[in-house]
């Protein structure tokens, strides 16, 4: 409803050109509305069958992706409740880095459930004290659910187990060899008390070409180019790291020289040589042997490291300028000069090898633990192999999570189905009008043990009564879904496969997810106001007659 119409609400309190959305115009139902949209967007990717999205942003890049986080990021979302949503999802991949699917289902399912709450004649306050309760009933029942946890975080195939589930959402049937591989980069540079392990260590390059099984570990940086001089190889060198340019400097005046002959011609430039000669030659006096250029390197200098042996490369980035600082240990300078010897860093190994035709630079450190570990991936394509860097990107994610609670819980929708249980068995427990919208908590959970059975080709009807038959008995509350569909009744033993989650990621889940529900319902009124500059957005007609 406009503001421009005589004898509208508030007629002259905003500005010309306000809209005002109240709860009698159905505000509550818009805003759930605009979130089962997005929610039912992302639904179809969930699980390890979730199907792929391509998303052409902005600046017509191809993004092909299941990962919920990467398609709302590239989603330009402008309604104001189903930014609340994403805004959760971001939440969760900031703190997790995991499970932003399930915040975005589970609360796309909550507002559904509140919807037909709301339809039978509840009041949002009901709602909201109903989910708040069945919220920290959920969290209390999901921490006796843990089935096992990784004893040792040193140890390959503890961490594995751990590490697969969650790589096998986004790239099921590869999820034994990349977790293998993931658990090898992190115990490379797991520091000695692991709580200071940092994500950033781990890097990934992406190098097209050959198949996935190619793909490898390598302790220390990688770096996608080969080195600028014509040395290629160092070994046992230091290492200085400059971040200006490796060039004489230009002065701010300019100035005209007359040459009169080509003898002046030529001792003109030999001052410039010279100053540049004895510039590298204090390079090499001081023992370096690589040189990492933040900046341009000119012609000349690039002559003399040659002429010295210097190993030259090129590294733009100032970010990957300062994690090969930390891989080599030295500071950057920002003059041109031998640096002080606590200046200097060290490297065992640079080599520069080919792999599937692109020359790479490695910088390898040859002891235990190293400060950075590079994973080097192979793939057909550019879209495929950024696929798998998300899901390597969640793999390492939760090792960090691993490092704050270890505990694991059953996966495959598993402990989704034994919390609608328990949720409505408390439900039932409870007195007053909450008691309807903690059972409608508790069914909100079976959009994830549904989805699943759904994205498999599965009959999800058949396979949520076969779950619920199993999780009534006190024995098999870890039967979840059978995506492979092995012996035809569409369960299996969760923790038997070995498919476990994280406990402390579905916790932070359930509570993003919650949280963003109330919020939503919490709103009776949207007032937007007119856009700054700009035509005047044409308002709705005034009714005539």
């Amino acid at each position: 409803m406009s503001l421009n119409i005589p004898n509208a609400p508030n007629a002259g309190l905003f500005k010309g050109g306000y809209n005002n959305y109240d709860s009698e115009d159905g505000a509550v139902l818009r805003n759930i509305d605009a979130c089962r949209a997005i929610a039912s967007t992302v639904q179809t990717s969930l699980g390890p069958y979730g199907r792929n999205k391509i998303v052409i942003n902005h600046l017509q890049k191809m993004i092909l992706t299941s990962d919920a986080a990467t398609i709302l990021k590239e989603l330009d979302v402008v309604h104001p409740a189903a930014k609340l949503l994403v805004m959760a999802s971001q939440q969760q991949e900031a703190e997790m880095g995991d499970a932003t699917n399930l915040v975005i289902v589970l609360a796309g399912e909550l507002l559904k459930k509140a919807e037909d709450l709301l339809r039978m004649g509840l009041k949002t306050a009901d709602i909201v004290t109903g989910y708040e309760r069945a919220q920290n009933f959920a969290l209390e029942a999901l921490e006796e659910l843990v089935v096992d946890k990784v004893n040792d975080i040193r140890n390959q195939e503890e961490l594995s187990k751990a590490i697969r589930t969650v790589v096998a959402s986004k790239q099921n049937g590869h999820e034994e060899f990349l977790a293998d591989l993931v658990a090898e980069a992190i115990l490379a540079v797991l520091p000695k008390n692991p709580a200071g392990f940092s994500v950033d260590n781990i890097r990934v390059v992406k190098i097209m070409g050959g198949s996935l099984e190619q793909s490898k570990v390598v302790k220390g940086m990688v770096f996608p180019k080969a080195p600028d001089g014509s040395v290629k190889k160092a070994q046992k060198a230091k290492v200085g790291v400059y971040s200006c340019p490796l060039d004489l400097s230009q002065t701010e005046t300019k100035g005209t020289v007359l040459l009169h002959n080509a003898k002046e011609m030529m001792d003109f430039t030999k001052g410039e040589e010279e100053q540049i000669d004895t510039a590298i030659k204090e390079l090499y006096d001081a023992g370096i042997r690589v040189v990492i250029a933040g900046s341009t390197v000119g012609e000349l200098a690039m002559h003399y490291l040659d002429r010295y042996g210097i190993l030259v490369i090129k590294i733009l980035s100032k970010f990957e300028l300062r994690r090969i600082c930390r891989v080599v240990g030295a500071t950057p300078l920002a003059r041109l000069g031998a640096p002080m010897p606590d200046e200097m860093g060290s490297v065992d190994i640079v080599e520069t090898l080919e792999i599937g035709g692109d020359r790479v630079t490695v910088f390898r450190q040859e002891n235990d633990v190293t400060r950075t570990a590079t994973l080097v991936l192979r793939g057909a394509t550019q879209n495929h192999l950024e696929d798998v860097e998300r899901a390597v990107d969640d793999g390492v994610n939760v090792v960090k999570a691993i490092t704050k609670d270890p505990r694991l819980v059953p996966g495959a929708g598993a402990s989704e189905t034994q919390l609608v249980e328990r949720i409505q068995a408390f439900g039932d427990k409870t007195s007053g009008l909450p008691q309807y919208s903690i059972r409608k908590f508790g069914e909100a959970f079976e959009v994830v043990p549904r989805t699943i059975a759904e994205s498999a080709g599965l009959d999800a009807t058949e396979v949520l009564s076969r779950l619920y038959t199993a999780h009534h008995k006190k024995d098999d509350w870890k039967t979840g879904v059978d995506i492979e569909n092995n012996d035809g009744s569409g369960t299996l033993d969760a923790q038997k496969e070995g498919i476990l989650d994280l406990m402390i990621t579905k916790a932070w889940a359930i509570k993003l997810a919650t949280e963003a529900a109330r919020t939503v319902l919490s709103v009776d009124q949207i007032i937007v106001a007119r856009q700054a500059g700009g035509p005047k957005p044409p308002g709705p007609q005034p009714q005539l007659g």
